[in-house]
């Protein structure tokens, strides 16, 4: 059974140093896909996938290599909606699951924060401080995810 892959909406993820090592520890092989480079380990498993800086580049090419034994890495609802469709499985950096019970009440809730904010003309706080918290619960979920696949 061939390795599972894992494939990073890396723009905003502030998980990246932990996925390398969960990956690392399940023979995984990760995709760091972004608009442009970041640095990646030196690493056979581990490659840097830079796509244009066009609307939804890095989106799309996720989508398009997701399905079963993936794991996508990304706070983007419609993302993971793709992907969920596709077959893989979905993961926020906070280690939450995006999965087919969560994502209509997850895309809703988007829409109803989008209309939210475009009444309160740029005032408004934006998503809770990343916290060491929510960097435990990553790495436990992402090694559970992993076992799962085994």
């Amino acid at each position: 059974m061939p390795h599972p892959a894992i494939l990073v909406d890396a723009d905003a993820c502030p998980v990246k140093e932990e996925i390398y090592r969960v990956a690392a520890r399940h023979k995984a092989h990760v995709r760091v896909v972004s608009n442009s480079p970041f640095r990646v380990p030196v690493n056979e498993r581990v490659k840097r996938v830079v796509v244009s800086d066009g609307f939804d580049a890095a989106d799309d090419w996720i989508a398009e290599n997701a399905g079963p034994r993936t794991v996508v890495i990304t706070a983007d609802i419609l993302l993971a909606e793709r992907c969920l469709k596709a077959g893989a499985l979905v993961l926020r950096h906070d280690g939450k699951s995006f999965d087919a019970a969560s994502i209509g009440s997850a895309i809703a809730t988007r829409a109803i924060m989008e209309d939210l904010r475009a009444g309160m003309d740029g005032v408004g706080g934006g998503p809770p401080p990343f916290g060491k918290t929510d960097r435990s619960r990553f790495l436990q979920a992402l090694d559970r995810v992993l076992v799962g696949m085994g």
